[in-house]
Parts: C-alpha cells; sequence; structure tokens
C-alpha cells in the first residue's frame, strides 16, 4: 500500500518518486523533518522542509483513508454484502468523499421515512416506479397495496393509495440521495455556484453590530475570502447570525431530473416528485453541509497559513544579542517595573521608578538608571510597547545616557501570558508577574526565539481567527513553524531553556528537561557527545539532535558550527590531506579554497552536504538572521490625539492578514493599511508587501479616537480627504476591495458590501 501512496504523492506534488520513497523511508525510520531536510540531502534529492511536510501529511491522510476503507470492508463482510465489484470500487475511491459515497446505499440507518416505506412493504413498488415503463399503469399498481394493515412498533394503521404512492416516492428519494454519481455532481455544483447567504436573526441587530456587514450579505462562496467565511460562521455560533450555502436550484434539479428521470411516463413523473423531494429533505441539506463543512476547511487553510508565515517571521526576527540589558515594563500611575539582566539574560535585581508623578519621584527614577547603568555596564534598554511605553522611552532619552546604550522598543504582546505561567512560575517562583513581564521584555530584544517559545504562538498575537479555526491543524502548522525556525537558527546547549531545548529535533520536554538537568549537575558540556551521558537520549535522538546544538568554545572546533557529528571524520580527513588543522581550515579562507569537494563524494555525501559543510567551515554556527536595526518612532507623537491625517510616519508591522497589515506607529494602538493601500500597484496577497517586524513608512489617512481606529497607507501618492466620515471606506479602497475578491459576484446575488475593515480587525482578535 505505501507503494501506492508514494506513486500518488510523487503525481500530486510533481516530483521524483524515488524522492518520495526515501522520504517516506526516513521518516518510518524516525527522521524529523529538520533533519532530513539538511542532513539527507542526498537521499530525498534535497527536498525542502515544505516538500517534506507536505509528503509527511499526505502520507498520514492517505494512511487514514486506508483505516476507513478497511473498516468499510469489514462492515460488508460482517453483512455479507461486499461483491466483487463492490470491493474494486472500494478499492479505487481515492478520496473520503468518493469512498462514504460508495458505502451511502450501505450504511446503517436510523429510521428514516424510506425505511418505513419498506416496512411496510412499499419495496416491489418503489421498484415498478423507478422502472419508469411506459406500460406500468401507476395507479392500477398502487392499488394493490390499498387497504393493507401495518404494525411497526407499538404503531399500525391500513395503507391509502396516496399512502402507497408516497412510501414508493420516499424510497426512491433515498436511492437517489444515496447515489454515488449524484453526489458528486451536486458536491461539484455546490462547490461552484454555491451562494452564501447571511441574515441577522430577528432582534439582535444592536447586541450584533460588530457583524452588521453580514445582516443582509450575497456572495459566491468559491471566490470569498477565507475571512469573509470564518467571519460569518463566528456570528453564527455566537447566535446573531443565520447563514445558508446554496447553489441555483433550477441547476441542481435539473442535474438530479436529467440522472434519474428517464423517460416520459406516468412513472417517471413520480420519479420527478421523488427527485425534487429528495434535494429538498436529503440530498440537498447533506451536500449543503458538506460544502460548508470543505469551505470552512479551506478558510481554515487559509488562515492557518497566514499565521504561521506571520509567526515565523516573528520568530526569526534580529536579535540584539547578548547584552546586559535593562529592561522596563511601563506603567506611570503604578509605576515602572525595572530589571537588570546579565549578558545571559539572567535576572540580577528588580526595582520600581515613578518617572510621571512627582519631581522628587521623578529625581528618584532619574537616579536609579543611572545608577544601574553604571554599576551593571548596561549597554542596551528594552521598553515594552504597552500604555506608557512613548512617555517612558521620552524620560530614558532626557537622561543623557551614554550614546552607545540603545534605547528600544519592544513588542510586549505575550509577556503577561508568560508571566502567569506555569513556565514563569518556575523559572522565577519568588517573583510577582510585573517581574517576570519586564524580564520578558528585556529577553525578547535579546533573542526573540528563545523568548517566544515559552508562550502558546496563539498568544503572541499575529493570528486572524485563531480560535476560529480547526485548532488540531492549527496547532500542527505552528509547532512545525517553530520547530523550524529553531532547528534552522541552532540553540547554544549551555544557555538554553528547557522550552526551547524540547523544539529541538529529535527531542522533547522530558529529554529537555533532563539536559538541563544535567548541565545543572555537571557544569557545562563541553562536547557534542557528552550528550549521549544524558538520561533518555539515546542514539536516535543523538543522530537527530546534534547538529542543530551549539557548543561555544567546545572541545572540538565543529561543535560550534552545525557541521553534524557523523560528518567529523570526514572534515578531519580534508584537514589531513591538507596538511592542516580542522582549525586551520574555519580561520584560513586560502586553506579552504584547496578543498576539492569532488574529491570525497560519495553516495552517501554529495555535493549538497559537503557544500554545506564548507560554508560552515567558513562561518561556523553562523546565525541566519537578519542584522538587528533600532526603529525609533517619531518625536512627539505618543498618543492617537498627536495624529493628524497627512502625516509621515516610521512603523513597525506588528501583524499581516489577508486583508491588510497592522502596523504600530508608536501611539499604543495599531494602525490598519488596507490590502488596497499597501502599494501603488495591485496586491492580491499583503505578505507578498510586507512581514512582522518590518519598518516601514505610512501616511496616516484617517484617525477616529471614538473608536480607536486609525488608517495608513504606504501608497506614495496616498489622498487624504479631510472631510469624509470616520469609518467611511474610501472610494479607491472599495474599487481594490472589488479587485481583491475577484470583482464577482454569483448570478442573482447581491453585491458585497464595502467591508468595514476595523470592525473586521477586531472580530479576528
Amino acid at each position: 500500500m505505501l507503494e501506492k501512496h508514494v506513486l500518488i504523492i510523487a503525481t500530486e506534488l510533481g516530483i521524483n518518486v524515488r524522492q518520495v520513497a526515501a522520504t517516506a523511508v526516513l521518516l518510518e525510520e524516525g527522521g524529523t523533518v529538520p533533519f532530513i531536510a539538511r542532513y539527507r540531502k542526498e537521499r530525498t534529492g534535497e527536498l525542502d522542509e515544505v516538500k517534506i511536510m507536505s509528503i509527511r501529511d499526505r502520507l498520514e491522510q492517505l494512511g487514514e483513508l486506508d483505516k476507513r476503507r478497511e473498516s468499510i470492508v469489514k462492515s460488508l463482510e460482517e453483512r455479507k454484502l461486499l461483491t466483487e465489484v463492490l470491493q474494486v470500487r472500494i478499492a479505487a475511491a481515492a478520496t473520503l468523499n468518493a469512498l462514504e459515497d460508495i458505502y451511502a446505499p450501505f450504511r446503517q440507518k436510523k429510521r428514516t421515512r424510506a425505511t418505513t416505506a419498506k416496512e411496510k412493504g412499499l419495496e416491489p413498488l418503489a421498484d415498478l416506479v423507478w422502472a419508469q415503463e411506459v406500460t406500468f399503469n401507476v395507479q392500477a399498481g398502487a392499488k394493490e397495496y390499498v387497504g393493507r394493515e401495518w404494525q411497526i412498533d407499538d404503531k399500525k394503521g391500513t395503507l391509502t393509495l396516496e399512502d402507497a404512492l408516497a412510501g414508493a416516492r420516499d424510497i426512491i428519494a433515498e436511492r437517489i440521495s444515496d447515489d454515488a454519481n449524484a453526489r458528486a455532481r451536486m458536491r461539484s455544483l455546490y462547490a461552484e455556484k454555491g451562494v452564501i447567504k447571511s441574515k441577522v436573526l430577528t432582534g439582535k441587530e444592536e447586541e450584533g453590530a460588530k457583524f452588521k456587514d453580514y445582516f443582509d450579505w450575497n456572495e459566491l462562496a468559491s471566490s470569498a475570502p477565507s475571512h469573509r467565511i470564518l467571519a460569518i460562521r463566528r456570528g453564527e455560533a455566537e447566535g446573531f447570525l443565520l447563514s445558508r450555502l446554496t447553489p441555483p436550484e433550477e441547476e441542481a434539479l435539473a442535474i438530479l431530473e436529467q440522472l434519474f428521470v428517464k423517460k416520459k411516463s406516468a412513472a417517471a413523473m413520480q420519479v420527478r416528485e421523488a427527485v425534487h423531494d429528495c434535494q429538498k429533505r436529503l440530498l440537498g441539506f447533506a451536500m449543503e453541509g458538506e460544502a460548508r463543512l470543505s469551505f470552512k476547511k479551506k478558510a481554515d487553510e487559509e488562515a492557518i497559513r497566514v499565521f504561521a508565515g506571520n509567526l515565523r517571521e516573528l520568530l526569526l526576527a534580529p536579535a540584539l544579542g547578548q547584552k546586559a540589558m535593562l529592561a522596563i515594563d511601563p506603567g506611570f500611575r503604578t509605576g515602572c517595573k525595572v530589571v537588570v539582566l546579565d549578558r545571559q539574560g539572567k535576572l540580577i535585581g528588580n526595582d520600581v521608578i515613578y518617572p510621571g508623578k512627582s519631581e522628587r519621584e521623578k529625581d528618584e527614577a532619574v537616579g536609579l538608571v543611572k545608577a544601574c547603568v553604571k554599576k551593571y555596564n548596561v549597554e542596551a534598554i528594552a521598553v515594552g510597547n504597552g500604555t506608557g511605553g512613548r512617555e517612558t522611552e521620552a524620560f530614558l532619552r532626557s537622561l543623557g545616557l551614554p550614546a552607545t546604550i540603545q534605547i528600544v522598543m519592544v513588542n510586549e504582546s505575550g509577556a503577561s501570558i508568560y508571566s502567569a505561567s506555569e513556565a514563569g512560575r518556575e523559572e522565577f517562583p519568588n517573583h510577582d508577574i510585573t517581574v517576570r513581564g519586564a524580564v520578558s521584555i528585556g529577553r525578547r530584544l535579546m533573542d526573540p526565539l528563545a523568548e517566544l517559545v515559552k508562550l502558546d504562538p496563539k498568544s503572541i498575537g499575529v493570528g486572524q481567527y485563531q480560535h476560529d479555526v480547526e485548532q488540531t491543524a492549527l496547532k500542527r502548522s505552528l509547532d512545525d513553524v517553530v520547530v523550524s525556525a529553531v532547528n534552522n537558527v541552532g540553540v547554544e546547549l549551555n544557555t538554553a531553556s528547557k522550552h526551547l531545548l524540547a523544539y529541538v529535533s529529535g527531542l522533547n520536554s522530558r529529554v529537555a528537561g533532563n539536559i538541563v538537568a544535567h548541565r545543572d549537575e555537571n557544569g557545562p558540556f563541553k562536547s557534542r557527545k557528552e550528550l549521549l551521558k544524558v538520561a533518555g537520549l539515546g542514539p536516535k535522538a543523538f543522530e537527530q539532535a546534534a547538529g542543530f546544538l551549539r557548543i561555544r568554545d567546545g572541545e572540538h572546533p565543529l561543535d560550534t558550527s552545525a557541521v553534524h557529528p557523523e560528518r567529523y571524520p570526514l572534515v578531519e580527513k580534508m584537514a589531513t590531506d591538507i596538511g592542516c588543522t580542522i582549525g586551520d581550515l574555519v580561520s584560513d579562507s586560502a586553506k579552504r579554497s584547496r578543498i576539492d569537494l569532488k574529491k570525497y563524494a560519495t553516495d552517501e555525501v554529495g555535493l549538497p552536504t559537503l557544500n554545506d559543510i564548507l560554508k560552515e567551515l567558513a562561518k561556523p554556527g553562523r546565525d541566519p538572521r537578519a542584522q538587528f536595526e533600532v526603529i525609533q518612532f517619531a518625536e512627539g507623537i505618543h498618543t492617537m490625539n498627536d495624529l493628524k491625517p497627512g502625516l509621515k510616519l516610521t512603523g513597525i508591522v506588528t501583524n499581516v492578514t489577508a486583508f491588510g497589515a497592522f502596523v504600530d506607529v508608536g501611539v499604543h494602538q495599531d494602525g490598519l493599511v488596507h490590502v488596497s493601500q499597501l502599494a501603488d500597484t495591485f496586491v492580491k496577497n499583503a505578505a507578498d508587501i510586507v512581514k512582522p517586524g518590518q519598518k516601514v513608512m505610512v501616511t496616516v489617512v484617517e484617525v477616529d479616537i471614538p473608536r480607536k481606529r486609525i488608517a495608513l497607507s504606504m501608497k506614495s501618492n496616498a489622498t487624504v480627504d479631510s472631510q469624509r466620515k470616520p469609518g467611511a471606506p474610501q472610494e479607491a479602497g472599495k474599487r481594490d476591495l472589488q479587485r481583491h475578491t475577484g470583482g464577482g459576484v454569483a448570478s442573482g446575488a447581491k453585491p458585497a458590501p464595502a467591508v468595514d475593515w476595523f470592525t473586521l480587525a477586531q472580530q479576528k482578535k
């Protein structure tokens, strides 16, 4: 069966069968995605992580399909219903829908109108009507059943002429509903021409105002963006909206009549009536349910893709590096919590300052900050971007501190989650949540990746409808992103937390905890091979993890690099062949240039791996993240009251969604750059233009203080309409919105109204 799966996946992904087969074997042997992508390039033909994850996921899906296939075959065998023809059809079913369609007529059902009719003995009449012979007299045939007595459970009665015909039609309607071809045709119709309609529930207009765009909505489901599908579903779940997804009724009936109404006869008219009943009562609801789930799945996939992309950018944000740090969690009324961290992020001390109160308290704050800077040789100051953050930044910049000290605003999203988390309590059991939050802010500046892995990714604030999508799929995708990011950067073995180590290829929370415990008991690791002394870390885990762990100043010069220990002998041979040490290869580019890689190429270690080794020798353990850049907001712009239409500002992208990007301009309220305002040209995907953490220049288009809304533009010719009412979308935005959504609506459907994107932004949270 695995061979069949390999062929299917190779065709779907457009890659070589051998590549898929090799990847499947490596996965089955316990290989992780990062390990396979990095250290088994020759076997996979240099497949990247995305392709390897696609193979892994598809193998699992096909495995689940096979399990369902086996379950169906077993059920049919037990009931002696399995024929050779049926077995062939079941084996050939390529999708779960196709498989369930084949099984539908044989599925054990609860009592239905059709089963009741059969119990009344009406199936022979249904067979005669179903045949639609011109010579068959429907009335006469039905009269044969008139007067027959029936008893089902505690109910009994006598059949009338209409009872007989209605029962026959019920049986036929169920046959039509169970027909695999009919279901496939109708499934396609719902997918291609289904229209999603939503209305507000009576009396919920005021309470459900945030969903007002969907109070009377009509849109072709196949072209509806994911955020609208999810918004409507949330409105339904919260009890404000009612929605339906239906195709053109006439076309649906025409398809079924073409399939089942074969002749012009009285019997055919009965079948036609059964067709209409089937669509209205059975098949229509079944297909609507399937279609809604299908569109929900697609919307989920898009939302998860956006979330995963944002998370990856955030995790791989530039790190300031190991600096003696002063970190401040601002709070002018309750005081600013100040912590001092050493270069490894260890908490040295903490205090509270009140720079926004009396002159005496301000003087005390000045003294404390300057004293800390001098005593601990502070190299950087991190300030949370919460309430009072800009005022705190201004206060610090007024102190005349040495120019070498970088003062950086830090996105504190999720810091409060860490403060109250088990991880925070475990790390700082004797400090309150304010201290933990300030520590998290400082560490996030030092190394965003190392700090963010301690949080549930959903709490970081870069998702879109993350609570509405399928949670298992979301967790799988986000875990993949975190694992990929951690292993891409590499982890310093002697300083990493157990939370960070747990994401290293081949490790888990238990083994990560054992590594930290071993480190605490025995001191820093001197070499990678010492990992084999850690409880629960066997040869397989070592193989998967070792290349991603770094030991600064380790016994072996390659322990600080991404060269896998299994390739140390190969590098040692390279050094011996040109008469030098491995250290010489690292420090001397002239010596590296003398290495003839082709000389060392084998079937197991080819040029891809050899080139990777040479790159590592040039820059051992290099950090793939971009260079850190301090981004400073405009002076004098601290609150929304300071913003005016037309003002041009520096901002930082905080979140990217399907409908645009949110940008922090330093006023404690993110502004929205709608997708139509991201560039001078048409933009289909916001992620093609901006990424979380990116520095951008924006123009303020609108400021609505009562509703806390800031509309921004990144267009070079951004226009500002000072007469426009707050919240009213620009005409250009409307036109771009039509282009963004494909500009079309279903036949007979109402054009999509202009969306209140700020309301949508609130819904996504």
